[in-house]
């Protein structure tokens, strides 16, 4: 994890590995600032109103500290039938979540939340994107629950891990399914003037 420097330009507001690897292979130059809100206290309404709720609490926490620099929160959410599916709590759970998935289209809502405070700024917006699982059979379901890859995951996989097998295809943003609609959060850097194209750096 990169230093908090006094006034960061750029700050993540999220320990997710991932979202951190995809804003790296970006070019973007940010630190990394976890919010520890309370899930358990934003309620659950629409999945595409939570999910940017989520994000919007993430953001707005750290900016509250931070208030000059720029802060992206962003929840991920896994959507099947109007049911939304968590991180497994267990070996269990994570069998009755593929099962669910399996042979079925279901949708990645990803909400972020982009804020300065001091400029009085904030964006939020939630991207949607289709995935469709092919037809799991009990053995490669047990042998990807065995990996335990699922159990950090919403829906119980992870697309750019091992569990890229599952999927047959997607429909959308494939950032966004990992846990970050990349390209919208750059557009919006961009025309805002956080970033320039001059600040972005190639990771090669």
């Amino acid at each position: 994890m990169q230093k908090l420097s006094d006034n960061p330009s750029i700050i993540l507001a999220s320990k997710s590995p991932r979202r951190k690897y995809l804003l790296k292979q970006a070019g973007l130059h940010f630190t990394v600032m976890p919010s520890n809100i309370d899930e358990k206290f934003i309620p659950i309404s629409q999945p595409e109103i939570y999910a940017r709720a989520l994000a919007e609490a993430k953001a707005n926490d750290i900016s509250k500290k931070y208030p000059e620099s720029w802060v992206i929160g962003a929840d991920t959410i896994v959507l099947i039938d109007s049911i939304i599916l968590g991180k497994p709590a267990s070996k269990a759970e994570a069998r009755v979540m593929l099962k669910r998935l399996s042979g079925q289209t279901h949708q990645v809502l990803t909400g972020y939340s982009i804020c300065c405070k001091a400029k009085k700024k904030k964006f939020s917006e939630t991207i949607k994107t289709e995935v469709l699982f092919k037809n799991l059979t009990d053995d490669e379901i047990e042998w990807y629950i065995n990996t335990k890859e699922p159990f950090d995951k919403a829906g119980a996989y992870a697309i750019q891990g091992l569990g890229t097998f599952l999927v047959k295809s997607i429909k959308g943003s494939y950032t966004n399914v990992v846990g970050l609609p990349v390209c919208e959060v750059i557009e919006f850097l961009i025309k805002e003037g956080v970033i320039g194209l001059n600040r972005i750096s190639a990771n090669l």
